[in-house]
């Protein structure tokens, strides 16, 4: 048995490439379509940062792409620098789920420029097991 998870198909954007972030936010519903009940690759690809800031992205889950509930499905750990972040998502027991929406929170200290900035992009994929 493998623990490894590998992308077998085109990614599809969550968040769409070069998104620029200042504040707080969140991405139009994703309709899952025929990814709906299967196991996903997320990667978050930040481009680019400013120093002394962090990016805190959420993915939330809804059946019909209005209710949100109350509690994120999935958070990615906490980010301060350029990089690539992959994530597993099983939503092999939860066909009920047929939208997702990314929500980010920003924060920024130190000195320099008031407002943090991130440049990033969150792609959708179908993972092989």
């Amino acid at each position: 048995m493998s623990n490894s998870v590998t992308a077998n198909s085109t990614p599809r954007y969550l968040v769409p490439g070069d998104s620029a972030a200042e504040s707080p936010g969140q991405s139009v519903p994703f309709g899952l379509g025929s990814l709906a009940g299967k196991t996903l690759l997320l990667v978050l690809r930040i481009q680019e940062v400013l120093e002394q800031e962090s990016l805190h992205l959420s993915i939330w889950c809804s059946g019909d792409g209005q209710n949100w509930g109350t509690q994120a499905l999935f958070w990615f750990p906490q980010r301060f620098y350029c990089g690539v972040t992959p994530a597993a998502l099983d939503l092999r027991q939860r066909p009920d789920i047929k939208f997702l929406q990314a929500r980010w929170e920003v924060n920024r200290w130190g000195r320099g420029i008031p407002r943090p900035y991130f440049r990033f992009t969150v792609e959708v994929q179908e993972a092989g097991d």
